[in-house]
């Protein structure tokens, strides 16, 4: 008996379309369940217990409710081993990796806030579009590559994201 897949811990079925209200919402319940101060008179193993069940539904949540974690994730359980970095055979997608730093270090240089603001908003634009396009074929065998490809460029957005959070701070301090 191994863990209990991630969906299943939230009675959800297995999908990348996910509603995160709902979501949120059933984390918090599960979440009150196995909190570690309704254990506190408990015995050192029901105590150890529902640390590992919180620490287990936390992973979950941080999961799910991740886009690109949930798409490695979707796929991690469609079968094959995910290696976490390759050296991605998309040149199209490596070139505008390239534009895109160089966009936001420009940004940096210049301090330019509102210029920041743009780029974050055209950032979100791409992450829907490749969450779109990873919903449409993530559970499909015949287009795996082509999940792993979108799914790979999430994470890159994804990074991109945080970088521009930390950015768009410095420049407000």
């Amino acid at each position: 008996m191994g863990t209990p897949c991630h969906f299943a811990l939230f009675e959800l079925k297995p999908s990348f379309r996910l509603d995160l209200d709902q979501l949120a919402t059933r984390y918090r319940e599960l979440a009150r369940g196995v909190h570690p101060d309704r254990f506190a008179d408990a015995s050192e193993r029901e105590q150890r217990l529902a640390l590992e069940q919180s620490a287990s539904l936390n992973e979950a949540y941080q999961t799910l409710k991740s886009p690109p974690k949930r798409a490695r994730y979707l796929l991690a359980l469609g079968g094959g081993e995910l290696p976490l970095e390759v050296t991605v055979h998309d040149p199209e997608f490596l070139l505008q990796q390239m534009e895109l730093r160089e966009e936001l270090e420009d940004l940096q240089d210049s301090a330019d806030l509102a210029g920041v603001a743009v780029f974050k908003r055209r950032l979100k634009k791409a992450q829907d579009e490749l969450n779109e396009s990873f919903a449409a074929c993530w559970d499909d065998a015949a287009q795996r590559e082509q999940a792993e490809r979108l799914m790979r460029r999430m994470q890159f957005l994804d990074k991109l994201t945080y970088e521009v959070r930390q950015l768009e701070e410095r420049l407000d301090d």
